[in-house]
C-alpha cells in the first residue's frame, strides 16, 4: 500500500505522509508519555480484558442456546438455572466491557492531553529561541498549522490510535482462536474475506488517491482565487475583470466537482464492496454449517457464536487499518513538531567580549561585520552616536537601513567587530536586556485583538492607569479614544481596522512613550495617513524624541531635515554623513535622492 513521494494510503484512500525516521520518533515520542506509564500500562490492561470479554461473550451465549436446543430436542426441558447463570456472566461481562472502555478513553484522554501539554509549552518557549532568520525561512502558515493542526492531530491519535490498534489486534487473534477451536473449515471460508478485502484495496487505492490529490490541489486553487479576488475587488471592478475572474473560478469549479464525485465514487466503493463480499461469506458459513448441524458435527450454539464471530470478524480487521494509517499520520505530525524543537536557537556566547567603559558614545557599532548569507552586507560598518542625538538612516532598497536596526536589537548575530550600549558590549547581556532599553514605532502598525488600554500597556505592563493615560495624551491619541463608544475599552478586531490608519499609529507611539525607552527606533510612520493625520503623527513623534537618542529610518527626506545626523547607507556601508544642509551642498549621494523627491514633488 505504498505509494510514490513517501507516501502511504490509510483507510478509505486517506493520504498519508509517511515519517522520515518513523522509529526514531516514535521512541521520542514516547519519552512525553512516560511519565505516564502506569497510566498508560492500565489503560491497556483494561483494553485487554475488555477485548477478551467481548471475544468470549458470542461463545457463553452460544453455550445457552444448545442448552436450550438440546432440553427441547432430547425432551428433557430447560435447565433455567444454568441458562440463567451463562446470561448473568454475559451480562456480567457486558458490564464489565463498558466499564473497561469507560477506563481505557478515560485515561487516554488523560495522558494525551498531559502529553501534547507538554509538546506545546515547549513548542511555544521554542518560538522565542529561534533566530529572527528561522521565521524568514518559514512561512507563517507552516508554522501555525505545525502548532496547530498537528498538534491536534497527535492528541486525537494518541487517545484513540493506540488503543484501538490494540484492542483491534486482540479482537482479531480472539476471534479467529474462537474461530478456528469451533470449526477450521469454516474458519478456512472466513478467512477469505482478507484476501477479498487486500483485492478491493489494490482495486480502489490508486483511483481514490489520484483523484483525491488532484481535488485538493483544486481547492487550493480556488481557496487562492477567492482570496486574490476579494483582496483586490476594487482592481478587478476598476479593470472590469469580474468576467474573467468568474471565468477563472468556474473552471477551478468544474475541476472540483470532475475530481471531486470521483474520489468520493472510488473512496467510498471500497466499504460497500466490502459488505458484499462479507455477506457472499457469511451466507457460505450459513449454508455448509447448517450443513454441519444437522449431521451433528457441529453444535448449534457453536454455529450462532461462529455466525456472530464471522460478521465481526471485518471490523478488526478495518479498525487495524484505519488505525495504523492514523498512527502513522500521528507520528508524521510528531515529526513536523520535533523538526521545530530541533531548529537551531539564538546563539549564546560562552566568553565576554571587550567593553569600553570609557566610551562616552551612548551607541556605537566598531568595525561591524555581517551578511545574510555568506557575502558580506556589512564590511567595516562604524559609527558612535552621542546621548540625545537623533541619527537618520537613508538609502536605496536594499542599502542595509533594516539590517543596522536588526542588529542593534540583537535579531541577528554580528560576525565581527562589536556593538556597544554605554561602552557595554550587547553580546555581553541577554537580549531581553537589550531590548527593554530600546523602544520601536515601525511603519506596520502591530495591534492585537483586545482593548486599546491592552495595547498601550503592551509596551509596559507594570503601568499604572495614570501612566497609560499621559501616554495616550502625550502621543495625541487621548482626544479620538476618548470619543469613542468605549473609549479605552473599546476591542480592536484581528485586524484593528475598526479604527483608522493613523490612529493606530497613535496607539503604537503611545505604547512606545510608556515604556519609556533609552534609545528610540522610526521607522517611516506616516506614509499611509492623510497630511492633517500626518502633522498629528509628526508632533507625537517629535515629543517622543525628545532627549532620548534615536534612530530613524527615513523613506521621505522631509521628515529628517531637522536631525542631528543623517547617514547616507549604500551596499550595507555609509557613504556620506552629516546635516541635512551639509549633504545638500556636497551634491552627492543626499542630494540626489533629495532632488528626485523633491521633483517628484513638484510634478504631483
Amino acid at each position: 500500500m505504498s505509494k510514490k513521494n513517501n507516501e502511504s494510503v490509510g483507510f478509505k484512500g486517506k493520504i498519508v505522509q509517511k515519517p522520515k525516521n518513523m522509529w526514531a520518533t516514535i521512541k521520542r515520542l514516547a519519552a512525553y508519555i512516560k511519565k505516564s506509564s502506569f497510566m498508560i500500562i492500565l489503560a491497556f490492561m483494561a483494553t485487554i480484558i475488555g477485548t477478551v470479554m467481548q471475544v468470549y461473550n458470542p461463545k457463553r451465549l452460544g453455550a445457552a442456546i444448545t442448552l436450550i436446543f438440546d432440553g427441547l430436542r432430547q425432551g428433557t426441558g430447560i435447565n433455567f438455572d444454568q441458562i440463567g447463570i451463562i446470561l448473568l456472566s454475559v451480562a456480567a461481562m457486558y458490564v464489565g466491557i463498558f466499564i473497561a472502555t469507560f477506563l481505557q478513553q478515560r485515561i487516554m484522554v488523560l495522558v494525551a492531553q498531559k502529553s501534547t501539554y507538554t509538546l506545546r509549552n515547549e513548542l511555544k518557549a521554542k518560538m522565542n529561541q529561534v533566530p529572527v532568520s528561522y521565521f524568514d525561512k518559514h512561512s507563517n502558515g507552516n508554522l501555525m498549522s505545525v502548532a496547530a493542526n498537528d498538534i491536534d492531530n497527535i492528541v486525537t491519535n494518541l487517545q484513540q490510535s493506540l488503543t484501538d490498534l490494540l484492542s483491534s489486534i486482540v479482537l482479531l487473534v480472539g476471534f479467529f482462536w474462537m474461530m478456528i477451536s469451533i470449526s477450521p473449515l469454516l474458519t478456512g471460508l472466513a478467512c477469505l474475506i482478507i484476501p477479498g478485502t487486500i483485492i478491493i484495496m489494490i482495486i480502489t487505492t490508486p483511483s481514490t488517491n489520484k483523484y483525491t490529490k488532484a481535488y485538493y490541489k483544486s481547492l487550493g486553487e480556488l481557496n487562492t482565487q477567492i482570496e486574490e479576488t476579494h483582496q483586490g475587488f476594487s482592481v478587478v471592478k476598476s479593470f472590469n475583470g469580474e468576467d474573467k475572474a468568474t471565468q477563472q473560478f468556474d473552471a477551478i469549479n468544474e475541476n472540483m466537482v470532475k475530481t471531486g464525485w470521483k474520489a468520493r465514487f472510488f473512496g467510498g466503493i471500497m466499504m460497500p464492496s466490502m459488505s458484499l463480499v462479507q455477506n457472499i461469506i457469511y451466507v457460505l458459513i450459513a449454508v455448509i454449517g447448517s450443513v454441519h448441524v444437522v449431521a451433528g458435527t457441529l453444535l448449534i450454539g457453536d454455529m450462532t457464536a461462529f455466525l456472530q464471530y464471522s460478521s465481526q470478524f471485518t471490523n478488526p480487521i478495518m479498525k487495524i487499518l484505519q488505525s495504523w494509517g492514523n498512527f502513522i499520520a500521528m507520528v508524521a505530525s510528531a515529526e513536523r513538531v520535533f523538526e521545530m524543537l530541533d531548529a537551531e536557537e539564538m546563539e549564546e556566547y560562552n566568553k565576554e567580549f571587550p567593553n569600553h567603559r570609557d566610551e562616552t558614545a551612548k551607541v556605537s557599532f566598531d568595525h561591524v561585520k555581517f551578511g545574510y548569507t555568506d557575502e558580506p552586507l556589512m564590511k567595516d560598518f562604524s559609527i558612535a552616536v552621542q546621548v540625545g542625538q537623533m541619527v537618520a538612516i537613508v538609502g536605496h532598497t536594499g542599502a542595509g537601513k533594516t539590517t543596522l536596526i536588526n542588529l542593534l536589537e540583537r535579531f541577528y548575530e554580528i560576525q565581527d567587530g562589536g556593538i556597544r550600549m554605554d561602552g557595554i558590549d550587547i553580546r555581553n547581556v541577554d537580549r531581553q536586556s537589550v531590548r527593554q532599553r530600546i523602544g520601536m514605532v515601525l511603519q506596520d502598525t502591530w495591534l492585537f485583538s483586545g482593548t486599546i488600554y491592552d495595547n498601550i500597556r503592551y509596551g509596559n505592563e507594570n503601568a499604572t492607569k495614570e501612566q497609560i493615560y499621559a501616554a495616550a495624551k502625550a502621543a495625541y491619541a487621548d482626544d479620538f479614544i476618548q470619543k469613542l463608544p468605549n473609549g479605552y475599552n473599546t476591542i480592536l478586531n484581528e485586524e484593528a481596522d475598526n479604527i483608522s490608519q493613523g490612529q493606530r499609529q497613535l496607539i503604537t507611539i503611545a505604547r512606545a512613550f510608556v515604556s519609556d525607552p533609552e534609545i528610540l527606533i522610526l521607522d517611516e510612520a506616516t506614509s499611509n495617513v492623510d497630511s492633517r493625520t500626518e502633522l498629528i503623527i509628526q508632533s507625537a513623534t517629535k515629543r517622543l524624541l525628545k532627549g532620548r537618542t534615536s534612530f530613524v529610518v527615513a523613506h521621505r527626506l522631509s521628515t529628517i531635515y531637522d536631525a542631528d545626523r543623517i547617514l547616507v547607507m549604500d551596499n550595507g556601508d555609509i557613504v556620506e554623513t552629516g546635516s541635512h544642509k551639509d549633504l545638500v551642498a556636497k551634491s552627492g549621494v543626499y542630494a540626489d535622492i533629495y532632488n528626485s523627491q523633491f521633483v517628484q514633488k513638484s510634478i504631483a
